[in-house]
């Protein structure tokens, strides 16, 4: 793919300036470039410039300036979330909900189904925490800076969906670069009935908030990933500062000193001895959209910072005791519950807090942050196998650290309370799911696994070909207790194993979609399961207190 012909293009104001890498890498702008060149050190705080509108552009030709601050804040309020601090609930329980504000979950026209539950009854729960760049309030202006964008469409440039096991035991969070290219699907604005149609072709993943909402944002991640998402939680970050205030401080360590500002007044302006520190205010503000400094000055390294950030603070308010002052609880919470913008299911304090103490159950050993694994397509990215993988491991609620239990074999499924009736009387619809990220729909596979099904002794069975939906492996759906043993026997008749098999409401009757495993032939072999988390994703583990940025030397001082 060409530049000319990626969508949701924007541009690194000062990009000459940048390390190289930088100039291809991301075209951060913000969308990446941090802070203007005509502001004083302190006026940058918390802001970037950039285009982020989307245009596309040739690689050489000249491209308009529009300065968008982007603000890396998400990571301090899901680390609010994930500590539990919204116990804070019982100071003025009412004022606080009031706080609040709410959102539509999904958009989408597609729903994803929910994970099948454990033998213990339990599902995973999946969060989609947003951050936005929207300039809607004074106070955001002042941190922000975007004077001229205020109004404007904001962008989620932040995204981090947060994968809770379904026994409690480890957590595992997916970052998402913000100018990954996909399709957004299309999205109806529930305030206004507004439909944004489906993207033409592929657009920056940043973009979709414009879409109507957060609940276009949670579509287009479960368009790409198959991950159901139970919440949301979007933040703006207005009341970022005082909250790592009110944590007194979060730690970070850079291994040489450091001063984000060049020669051209870019950068936010981060200036820290080697070491370890705690940053709190609008320090802790600069490290979090820290990119020129870090490493090569790409998103990527601005995200690794970010996940050290994270981490540092989920433990700070773990173990920090002064949190138990009511007064710094009640701060904490005002400025949380402040800043968010939650679905209908988490609209209040108790609701966030018995989300929080379901997270608060995992150990920081066992939390594993993650960056979705991309590829460089022109100053772009897109999502490669590993991610596809990364994705597969989160959907089979499989530990991203590798500590899960060691499983056993699958035991021989319970009968089904209702007999398979026989073969000739089982319908059964199949649908072509082959379509990967990757590579795009095997053609004919619903009309050759339907014509093995006949050749069997499934009369009955026919291809769909208005449904194309995309599956990794295989899957055999039933709706209703009455149609299990009917599932069964297709799965057993073409070699599908058990656990393929599972309920969901989101289809009629027995249901087979082919997968991406089974792309060719007519005989269905099951696919040997790697469950390791790909080296791509950079994981980080959650109990980590020696990981350290890299500063590049041409932003150090003595």
């Amino acid at each position: 793919m060409t530049r000319s012909s990626v969508q949701g293009e924007d541009t690194d104001e000062g990009a000459a300036d940048a390390p190289e890498r930088a100039q291809t890498v991301r075209g951060d702008g913000d969308n990446g470039v941090d802070g203007a060149k005509d502001e004083p050190e302190g006026a940058a705080l918390g802001a970037e410039g950039g285009t982020g509108d989307g245009t596309a552009g040739e690689p050489d030709a000249p491209r308009p300036r529009r300065r968008r601050r982007v603000l890396r804040w998400t990571a301090v309020v899901l680390a609010v979330v994930l500590a539990g601090t919204a116990g804070a609930g019982y100071l003025y329980y009412e004022h606080l909900n009031d706080n609040i504000k709410q959102d539509a979950l999904n958009l989408g026209d597609n729903k994803v189904a929910k994970p099948t539950p454990n033998a213990a009854g339990q599902t995973p729960l999946n969060i989609l925490v947003i951050g936005s760049d929207a300039r809607d309030s004074e106070e955001n202006q002042q941190l922000g800076g975007a004077r001229e964008t205020f109004g404007s469409t904001p962008l989620a440039d932040v995204q981090m969906l947060v994968h809770l096991s379904a026994d409690r035991s480890n957590m595992s969070v997916v970052s998402m670069p913000r100018d990954t290219l996909l399709e957004i699907p299309r999205c109806t604005d529930p305030d206004d009935g507004e439909v944004y149609p489906a993207s033409e072709g592929r657009v920056m993943t940043n973009q979709s908030l414009g879409h109507g909402g957060p609940g276009c944002t949670v579509a287009t991640w479960q368009e790409l990933t198959g991950i159901h998402i139970d919440h949301f939680v979007m933040v703006d970050f207005a009341g970022v500062v005082s909250m790592a205030d009110a944590v007194g401080g979060v730690p970070v360590c850079v291994d040489a000193n450091i001063h984000s500002r060049d020669a051209g007044g870019h950068g936010s302006g981060l200036k820290l001895e080697k070491g370890t520190h705690p940053v709190k205010g609008e320090q802790a503000l600069q490290w979090l959209r820290t990119r020129y400094g870090f490493e090569d000055g790409s998103d990527l390294a601005r995200a690794k910072a970010q996940h050290m950030y994270l981490n540092a603070m989920v433990r700070v308010l773990r173990e920090n005791a002064t949190l138990s002052s009511p007064n710094r609880l009640r701060r904490l919470a005002e400025e949380a519950t402040e800043a968010l913008t939650v679905d209908p299911d988490l609209d209040s304090v108790k609701k966030l807090y018995d989300l929080s103490d379901e997270l608060r159950k995992v150990k920081p050993e066992r939390i594993t942050m993650t960056t979705m694994p991309n590829r460089y397509v022109g100053a772009r990215v897109e999502p490669t196998e590993d991610a596809e993988q990364l994705f597969r491991l989160v959907r089979e609620d499989i530990a991203l650290d590798g500590k899960d239990a060691k499983k056993k074999p699958d035991a021989e499924p319970e009968p089904p309370a209702d007999p398979a009736a026989p073969d000739d009387e089982i319908a059964v619809q199949v649908r072509n799911g082959t379509r990967t990220d990757v590579l795009g729909t095997a053609p004919g596979r619903a009309n050759t696994v339907t014509g093995l099904l006949v050749d069997r002794g499934f009369t009955k069975a026919v291809a769909d070909p208005s449904v194309l939906p995309s599956e990794d492996r295989t899957v055999i759906r039933y709706p209703s207790a009455d149609l299990e043993g009917d599932a069964r026997r297709v799965a057993k008749s073409l070699g599908v194993p058990a656990s393929s098999v599972k309920r969901s409401t989101d289809v009629s009757g027995v249901t087979l979609v082919v997968g991406a495993d089974w792309r060719e032939d007519t005989a269905y072999r099951a696919p040997e399961s790697d469950d390791r988390t790909p080296e791509s994703a950079e994981a980080l583990n959650g109990a980590d207190d020696s990981a350290c940025m890299h500063v590049n030397p041409a932003f150090t001082w003595s």
